[in-house]
């Protein structure tokens, strides 16, 4: 089989893509290496739209294969399931920047689809797959306005690395993906350890700089083995139908009904107007058909004009105004910390639950370097939020994407499992949404963390900016906190949060092929100032820091370091001495490997007595030291003291009272607690003990 190899050097390492050797019926495909690191991307598409929809079908996949690092799947079921948390976050994150690169009116089925087949910690498979995932369409006859290139870049002891190691994107201080066409820049994803905003956005330009050589590369490729692309039915919106549509409802009228801060209220009124189009269309079959696609076109142009030309917004606010906000805590009793944080009608309400350590989450996935987790955010998004009666279904991709950047905007400031002993999970509820529920998520939650008297180092708040975009690269107005409307009609939704000092996380999503630089500066100049407005004028003034004390419902947890080469006794043989403990006091026991001991429990007697039982496993017995114990054994020559599970001492009859006594049980019963001396070793290399010389 004859196929070609095209290669480039990136980074320092060598990249190949095989084009022809595999998957030859798929419309597009790519055998990807990168270092030992292979991935096979495909690109497929139907010929014929799929009928009765208004968007364009895009499935992205991003397969994770055991095999590719030599692990066979735990659990019963010796296969893959279903995807797991990294694979449709690295789905979402390839997904963002090519779906806007097809055309707007097309609706043919599309599958991109990235089998990770072997894994070399030195390059990150999901960089290969997105680069794969744009050769294997742009090289394909499916319409495509590509390629498009993504760089990664990690922070490691003050030094900026370009496509990092895994180890380097684990344990660094940043995490950026940047994609960009040949001109522009089409997505950035970042967490980031309080990274100032200049120097973000230097990052994002030197990523910009290498896909810019990528793109040449893949230009290259496509030159010589891609295929024409295949024409398409156009499912465009008719210009006579919104020709008719505009007489029927002039602009200005359509301006008016959508011209409201409340949503039902504007929902209300498109309702109405979308009636006057029903009545007047009921003889064509064929525009009654696309009829709610056109009415949503009609809005969009509507919004767009307003904004852009006459700097109206849909709710009468200015363009740098953010909607009222509102911050409580403690509003639900018994948990371990609440929050709620409402920015117009977007509302969500945060709520934190501390554990031992023992809780943290485990991963079994590609990476070797993170194998749990210990602070958790979920986020929830039931459909009443938005006034709609949909069944739950459990968390889809949107939910886990807003649930994971909420996470990596707050990771950066939770404490050390050294300062702060405990497995933390927030879970953000929608309440209600009307734009940006990811941000409210992070202000909700940061309230929540402090309320629960998790001593997080700094505030986080977080916030969206849009953009409506003319007909030039300079014609465009960026917006302040967009509300759900200039989101689904305008061109970017611009996240950023962070604290007082710096971002902690970026999540640019764009419906048009690419930003320019100034707007990616002024995007991020205007969230940097709404969060500073958010933080000081709400969310301080709601709760200023974190509390003190833990909730009274919250587990207390201390912990101890012993000896590791003392980690088996209090573990002791088969569990028997650790369980004992457990059970003795009531409180749940952690050890690490390097001897850290965390103790839990819901009183405080129980852990202080857990503590100083554990002290005297761990601690060899010394002449003149005075212990408490229970007799546990009674033999003819003396008794047994148990000072602790799995510690005893033996106490000789002679050695029990002044006066001789002729047998043990005339002094002693089992079960009576009693005080003894350590009287040193006995001729025979033993620990001796006794009651009479305790007293």
């Amino acid at each position: 089989m004859s196929y070609k190899t095209y290669s480039m050097e990136l980074a320092g390492r060598t990249l190949s893509v095989d084009i022809g050797r595999v998957a030859a019926q798929a419309n597009g495909a790519a055998l990807m290496h990168y270092g030992d690191t292979t991935i096979l991307s495909t690109a497929t598409a139907s010929d014929k739209p799929r009928e009765g929809i208004d968007f364009f079908p895009l499935s992205l996949e991003f397969e994770e294969k055991m095999y590719a690092v030599g692990k066979i799947p735990g659990g019963f079921n010796k296969r893959e399931g279903k995807a797991s948390e990294n694979a449709v976050l690295t789905a979402r994150v390839i997904d963002r920047p090519m779906r806007p690169l097809f055309p707007k009116d097309y609706r043919n089925d599309c599958s991109i689809n990235n089998l990770v087949l072997a894994v070399d910690p030195e390059c990150r498979p999901e960089l290969l797959a997105m680069l794969g995932s744009s050769i294997a369409t742009s090289i394909s006859d499916i319409p495509f306005d590509g390629p498009c290139a993504t760089t990664q870049m990690g922070l490691v002891n003050g030094e900026f690395i370009i496509n990092p190691s895994q180890e380097q994107w684990d344990k660094g201080d940043l995490q950026l993906t940047v994609a960009s066409t040949a001109d522009k820049v089409i997505m950035i994803e970042a967490g980031a350890n309080e990274i100032p905003d200049d120097v973000m956005i230097d990052c994002i330009y030197k990523c910009d700089d290498v896909n810019k050589e990528i793109i040449e590369f893949i230009n290259k490729i496509v030159a010589e083995v891609g295929k024409p692309k295949h024409e398409y039915t156009s499912c465009a919106i008719p210009e006579e139908m919104f020709a008719k549509m505009r007489e029927i409802v002039p602009p200005e009228e359509m301006e008016v009904a959508v011209f409201s801060d409340d949503k039902q209220t504007r929902e209300a009124n498109i309702a109405a107007v979308t009636e006057k189009f029903e009545e007047a269309f009921a003889e064509n079959e064929e525009w009654l058909a696309i009829l709610g696609e056109a009415v949503y076109q009609y809005q969009k142009k509507t919004v767009r004009k307003m904004i852009l030309k006459d700097h109206k917004r849909p709710d009468g606010r200015e363009i740098t105004q953010i909607r009222p906000l509102a911050a409580e805590v403690d509003i639900i009793p018994r948990v371990h910390g609440s929050a709620m944080f409402t920015r117009g009608q977007t509302q969500i309400c945060d709520i934190v639950t501390l554990a031992p350590l023992s809780e943290k989450q485990r991963i079994d996935g590609l990476d070797p370097y993170v194998t749990e987790k210990r602070y958790m955010h979920h986020y929830n998004f039931p459909s009443y939020s938005v006034g709609e009666t949909k069944p739950s279904r459990g968390p889809g991709r949107r939910e886990i994407g807003h649930g994971a950047l909420a996470e990596k905007a707050l990771m950066p400031v939770i404490p050390s499992e050294e300062e702060f002993p405990y497995a933390i999970r927030a879970v953000s509820e929608t309440f209600e949404s009307n734009g940006s529920t990811s941000q409210a998520s992070v202000c909700a939650s940061c309230m929540a963390l402090m309320a629960a008297g998790v001593p997080i180092k700094k505030p986080v708040a977080g916030i969206s900016c849009g953009l409506v975009t003319g007909e030039t690269d300079d014609d465009y107005i960026v917006l302040t906190d967009i509300q759900g409307l200039e989101d689904f009609f305008g061109d970017m939704d611009f996240k950023v949060a962070g604290t007082p000092d710096g971002i902690t996380a970026i999540q640019m999503d764009i419906k048009i092929h690419g930003l320019t630089r100034p707007i990616v500066e002024e995007a991020i100049r205007r969230t940097h100032e709404a969060r500073d407005f958010i933080l000081n004028e709400v969310m301080l003034k709601c709760i200023a820091e974190p509390r003190k004390e833990l909730s009274a419902y919250a587990p207390k947890i201390q912990q101890i370091a012993i000896d590791p080469t003392k980690i088996g006794d209090v573990v002791g043989q088969r569990g028997k001495t650790i369980n004992a403990l457990i059970e003795k006091t009531g409180v749940k026991i952690d050890i690490t490997d390097d001897g850290n001991v965390s103790v839990c429990g819901e009183s405080q007697e129980g852990i202080d007595e857990a503590i100083r039982l554990i002290n005297i496993i761990v601690t060899d017995f010394a002449e003149g030291q005075i212990l408490e114990g229970e007799v546990v054994s009674i033999k003819e020559f003396g008794a047994f003291i148990e000072f602790a599970p799995g510690k005893e001492g033996m106490v000789h009859i002679s050695k029990i009272a002044n006066e001789r006594i002729n047998h043990v049980e005339d002094v002693l019963t089992l079960g009576d607690h009693v005080k003894v001396k350590c009287l040193g070793k006995d001729r025979m290399g033993r620990m001796s003990f006794s009651i009479k010389d305790a007293k």
